[in-house]
């Protein structure tokens, strides 16, 4: 009751301090929300307008009630720890009060649990710039909800929050977010990796990039051609797989281009954008095999996007026999908080694990789910998969364990799954160079380490 109590206070004093900095400062504001996609594209937004602009972004994921106005006062979440938040009041107290050289610009992440949310945040936050990535017919949070349909209102309501002479950029290639356009009077930006010619940036020849590493092919990143007012440029993306990628750096390079700025620079700062760990990161494994860790979390939109990038990828072949080497492997969690839609939604994955994957590990009671769309018990499909290339754990540990001894050279291993499974912990166990989890992993922070 007193932390409830304690919390709630805290909230307050510091949205107030962020109320009067924004007063004060009068940055430029760029709020990201959506589905899938926020937090890669709101650092993907970073890492090309701070060539152009001193601006700063939302640290990790900060998207929540507090997690904004913690952003925007530039202070670290206290968790437990009063000292921390009286040091936060404090910083905001002298940000308010005295001189301070403060960001042109904040890049903000906006999330939603529960109804209401995004209402209370737009109540007092107005951008400058909205970026609707993509939304999911089933989303994370949906069982907060009446129907997947009231959460994408409940996001959409940051669209109709931005200024009358402000910017809207949608993802053309969902229907859901498109159907947003002509909601605000503001100007509207379209991105499309689909070829829609309605769009005004559109992006085309997605393709993996390749090195030659100790003899063999690795995947390195993402290459794509991008269209624009005539002009038509390669893209390139390092460290990271995923078609999810092109969205990714179309909604960056659409903030830039809303604001006057030379595309061919644009794509320079982009191609230094070094991609988050968690979300599609191409990593070294141990016995030379290949870590796609996508460990922050999962959602039906984000995991199909996920298996579709493991399907893209190539094996490597025998210069000898010409045979393929290594397998092609998904690790995958419990995707949570779906609600009623939660059994069909790892059902429907399941099938399409089948269609691209060797072998299927899962990890957590749900994820069970996904062994049976891909046995074909539940689904009539054209690829099954046989029941000994499955196998079912209850949690990250023991599946570290057996895969430590399971993986082999040349194995490619999609890791993914919900956040509170901690398959990041996994991951751990996997890497080449395990000294540098702290660096490569999520959650590495002490306060997540000991949970």
């Amino acid at each position: 009751m007193i932390k409830k109590i304690f919390k709630k206070i805290i909230t307050y004093i510091i949205l107030v301090e962020a109320k009067l900095v924004l007063k004060k400062y009068k940055p430029k504001i760029i709020a990201v929300t959506g589905s899938v996609g926020k937090t890669t594209s709101k650092d993907a937004i970073y890492a090309t307008l701070s060539k152009f602009y001193f601006i700063r972004k939302s640290s990790k994921s900060f998207n929540s009630d507090i997690g904004v106005p913690l952003t925007i006062l530039g202070c670290q979440n206290g968790w437990n720890n009063p000292f921390v938040w009286i040091k936060n009041i404090m910083e905001g107290i002298i940000l308010i009060i005295l001189p301070n050289i403060y960001p042109k610009w904040l890049v903000l992440e906006i999330g939603i649990d529960k109804p209401g949310d995004m209402e209370y945040i737009t109540s007092w936050l107005k951008p400058d710039i909205v970026v609707l990535t993509r939304l999911s017919k089933v989303p994370v949070h949906v069982e907060f909800f009446s129907s997947p349909q009231a959460v994408m209102e409940e996001k959409g309501k940051l669209v109709k929050a931005v200024k009358p002479d402000g910017v809207v950029i949608l993802n053309a290639d969902d229907e859901d977010v498109l159907a947003f356009k002509g909601t605000t009077s503001a100007r509207t930006i379209l991105f499309s990796a689909s070829l829609n010619n309605s769009a005004d940036l559109i992006a085309s020849n997605y393709a993996v990039t390749y090195e030659e590493i100790a003899g063999e092919q690795v995947p390195t990143g993402i290459t794509f051609r991008l269209d624009y007012d005539s002009t038509s440029i390669p893209v390139t993306i390092r460290g990271s797989l995923g078609q999810q990628y092109i969205c990714t750096c179309l909604a960056a390079l659409s903030v830039g281009l809303s604001q006057g700025l030379n595309l061919v620079k644009l794509a320079g700062a982009l191609s230094l954008y070094d991609t988050p760990p968690g979300r599609m990161k191409i990593l070294e494994g141990i016995k030379n095999s290949i870590l796609i860790d996508d460990t922050y979390n999962s959602s039906p939109v984000a995991l199909a996007s996920a298996l579709d990038a493991l399907a893209s990828i190539k094996k490597d072949e025998d210069k000898k026999t010409g045979r393929k080497t290594g397998r092609k492997i998904a690790v995958l969690g419990d995707m949570l908080e779906l609600g009623k839609y939660s059994t069909e939604q790892h059902r429907i994955a399941g099938v399409h694990v089948a269609e691209v994957a060797d072998v299927l590990i899962t990890i957590g009671i749900r994820a069970r789910f996904f062994a049976e769309g891909a046995l074909g018990i539940v689904a009539t499909q054209t690829k099954k998969m046989k029941e000994k290339n499955i196998i079912k754990f209850e949690d990250s540990k023991q599946a570290k364990e057996f895969l430590k001894k399971f993986i082999k050279k040349g194995d490619i291993v999609l890791l993914k799954g919900s956040q509170s499974i901690r398959i990041e912990r996994v991951t751990e166990g996997l890497l080449a160079h395990p000294e540098r989890a702290v660096d490569l992993l999520v959650r590495q922070d002490k306060d997540w380490l000991k949970r």
